[in-house]
């Protein structure tokens, strides 16, 4: 991995890993919501993870480092299990998630110490 994108891997996959984790928390926070409060919940839950996909999405654009496309694919699964009414079971999914856009932040995290920069 060269330095440009080795920085930018490491940028995107911390990124995506912090969106991620707050995303999970509140994905198990809306089954605890009342009726009244859990359509609302939902909505915006699913706006976050819209807006975190859009960031791997361009991550993996960007990288071209196909973990970020696991992540993807993993948060989509998520996004449909969320919009099928079972927030706790989309964490699951979303571990996946952060697993995968964990990858690149870390082989890229060995590359910058290698030079030097962390």
């Amino acid at each position: 991995m060269d330095l440009p994108t080795a920085v930018k891997s490491y940028q995107f996959g911390e990124r995506a890993k912090s969106g991620l984790i707050m995303i999970s928390q509140l994905s198990i926070a809306l089954t605890g919501f009342s009726e009244q409060e859990r359509a609302g919940g939902k909505r915006m839950l699913l706006l976050m993870m819209e807006s975190v996909r859009s960031e791997l999405q361009f991550a993996l654009r960007d990288t071209g480092q196909q973990d970020f496309l696991k992540a993807i694919n993993a948060l989509s699964d998520a996004i449909s299990i969320v919009e099928g009414n079972q927030p706790e079971q989309a964490t699951e999914r979303i571990a996946v998630a952060i697993s995968a856009s964990t990858t690149p932040a870390q082989e890229a995290w060995q590359v910058l110490t290698e030079h030097g920069l962390l």
